[in-house]
């Protein structure tokens, strides 16, 4: 089964940009990849979400659009979650999510992902 390793979280200053990295230990090519965060006593959120197959379908929680992109590097087997212009609410703990290849993604929730990162944390002060 494939894994998935988060990395590039940490913490900064409102306003600011922090790129996460989903890397795999086997392609991503046709397979729906996403994006979920978790706060403490929360349901896990989703966050976005993308199929990548010869272009791209892509989709967004409400509450990142146009300030979150997530985007794909097949050669490196890697997704990427691009967030600018970060709000305290962004604060939380983020994991890859992937389901089988071929799978579409249909709702973004994680009930649909079978395949999971360990998470990075994410910390936004005010």
């Amino acid at each position: 089964q494939v894994q998935l390793v988060e990395s590039g979280g940490g913490s900064v200053q409102a306003g600011g940009s922090l790129t996460l990295s989903c890397t795999a230990s086997e392609s991503t090519f046709r397979r729906c990849m996403a994006w979920f965060r978790q706060v403490p006593g929360n349901k896990r959120e989703g966050v976005a979400q993308g199929y990548f197959n010869f272009g791209a379908l892509t989709s967004y929680t409400d509450s990142v659009k146009g300030r979150f992109t997530i985007s794909q590097d097949i050669g490196k087997k890697t997704v990427y979650l691009q967030m600018n212009s970060l709000k305290p609410e962004d604060t939380a703990m983020y994991y890859c999510g992937a389901k089988d290849p071929g799978r579409p993604c249909g709702g973004l929730n994680a009930a649909d992902f079978g395949i999971w990162g360990q998470g990075t944390q994410v910390t936004i002060s005010s």
